[in-house]
């Protein structure tokens, strides 16, 4: 039986796991942290409170994740939510669930029904001229290198979007989209991921939740369906190096432990693969894994708060921007949203903060003051309220950091080693989702280079993203043609 090690038990590591597992490998996924799920794992305090690093959303287009829930035979998922988005002046957006609304050709069911309070239509307007940039942005190799070099504050400018709406939309969408601010983010992760979230397909914003921790609610069924199926995992086992010969890897180094293996998937993070080529000879004498040292990601924040009594939070989930001009932020009603909290006496509010590299060292006690200051803000009945418990997870360097440039040192599936596959949302691929779905997508995308390679099992069948709708596709097709017209008459003449 050909052995298989898949190192991250994230969303990819997983989706790899679980596949070649089900094919017959003998497959070992080894997790360095205490839990499988990676980032997204929950845990329980010392008081047996369940807590997170981050609340994750499950968007209208992760139609590979649903169908890994069907699959699993579980029922994770929150109804579809509204959500609402505040300023320090107060509620400033508010979203339906589109998917509920008469349908419009893209984008114009965005445009429409999202009920903006305060934000001008003349400035709303602004944005029509984008539309060029997000037809010309297609996923392909040759769009993420025309429009990666260039950040996204740049992308707006050039195409005359009014300071007010990136100040009021854009730039929060980004913030907690990409988790930066817009002059450190790259125009084509910006594009893509405001294409595939909002865009592509009027439904695409509609969002689910957890009804609980990933970690409790997915990822513990998920781990018991692989270890039916033959698959290991371990937790606690860091990599500290690998065993070569060639272009092949032949085992896995974890301190004393050694895991032979006939193929790699690697499912981790750009901070977690920074650190095991940072510990492997082996991988340093390759460029594109030297390369890495390029990449980096940014700070979150998480916290929990348990308040004293019961508020009315007008909707269950909140985006906010201004109140910081480089950090975006969230927060959840988890009364609303997870089970476990549902007829606790009080509230239960979860505060997320991206790109929080300024709140990290401060202590708990300054944090929670802040975090309680902010959600008087947005909803004053909070003054009123008495924070009882609390929990602060921080999390420096935990997400991908998109940066324009980035592109070309972020790490294709199949590597020069004839026996390596990556996987993970830093992963360069053409399927073209985001965030949770893009991690699974490319583990699954590993998993059959790895059938393929060995030579056994079948490929594990992903879904597509849903195919533009007919006017996108005719005016990509007009727009290629005139570029590809272009390029016949004056060749590698223009900077991409």
């Amino acid at each position: 039986m050909k052995k298989v090690v898949v190192v991250g038990a994230g969303w990819a590591g997983l989706g790899a796991t679980h596949h070649l597992a089900k094919q017959g490998y003998d497959v070992t996924l080894l997790e360095a942290g205490s839990y499988p799920g990676g980032l997204v794992a929950g845990w329980k305090t010392e008081k047996g409170k369940s807590v997170e690093a981050g609340i994750h959303g499950f968007w209208y287009p992760y139609r590979n994740i649903f169908a890994l829930i069907n699959e699993l035979n579980i029922n994770p998922f929150t109804t579809w939510t509204r959500s609402s988005q505040y300023s320090p002046a107060g509620l400033e957006v508010e979203s339906p669930i589109f998917q509920d609304l008469p349908k419009l050709p893209t984008p114009l069911g965005t445009f429409i029904y999202t009920q903006f309070k305060r934000l001008p239509l003349v400035d709303r307007l602004s944005a029509l001229p984008l539309l060029y940039a997000l037809i010309d942005f297609d996923n392909s190799d040759a769009a993420w290198q025309r429009y990666d070099y260039v950040t996204a504050r740049e992308l707006f400018k050039q195409f005359g979007v009014s300071a007010r709406l990136f100040r009021e939309s854009f730039e929060p969408m980004l913030l907690v989209g990409l988790f930066a601010p817009g002059e450190q983010c790259s125009a084509a992760a910006t594009l893509g991921m405001l294409y595939y979230f909002i865009l592509a397909h009027q439904p695409d914003f509609d969002v689910v939740w957890c009804r609980g921790t990933v970690g409790e609610q997915i990822f513990r069924p998920w781990v018991e369906q692989i270890e039916k199926a033959g698959g290991k995992v371990l937790a606690n086992k860091r990599v500290t190096d690998l065993v070569t010969d060639g272009n092949q890897v032949k085992s896995i180094v974890c301190g004393d432990e050694v895991f032979d293996t006939d193929a790699v998937v690697f499912s981790v993070g750009i901070s977690g693969m920074k650190k095991i080529v940072s510990n492997s000879e082996s991988l340093q004498t390759r460029e594109e894994f030297r390369n890495l040292k390029n990449l980096n990601a940014i700070d979150v924040l998480a916290t929990r708060l348990w308040f004293d009594r019961k508020i009315n939070i007008p909707l269950p989930s909140n985006a906010c921007f201004g109140f910081d001009k480089t950090t975006g932020w969230t927060f959840f009603d988890l009364n609303a949203l997870h089970d476990e909290y549902r007829d606790e006496p009080g509230t239960v509010v979860e505060v997320d903060f991206y790109h929080a590299n300024q709140f990290i060292p401060l202590s708990n006690e300054e944090i929670i003051s802040i975090v309680q200051n902010y959600l008087i803000t947005c909803v004053p009945e909070f003054a009123t309220a008495k924070v009882i418990d609390s929990s602060v997870i921080r999390l420096p360097q935990a997400v991908t950091h998109f940066s324009p440039g980035s592109y070309r040192h972020m790490l294709p599936a199949k590597t020069s080693f004839n026996n390596v596959f990556m996987s993970g949302d830093w992963i360069t691929s053409r399927h073209g989702s985001w965030s949770q779905e893009k991690a699974y997508v490319t583990g699954l995308e590993a998993a059959n280079l790895v059938v393929d390679y060995l030579g056994a099992g079948i490929n594990a069948n992903i879904l597509p993203v849903e195919a533009d709708e007919a006017h996108i596709q005719a005016a990509r097709t007009i727009n290629n043609t005139v570029r590809e017209i272009g390029k016949s008459i004056i060749p590698d003449f223009w900077l991409p």
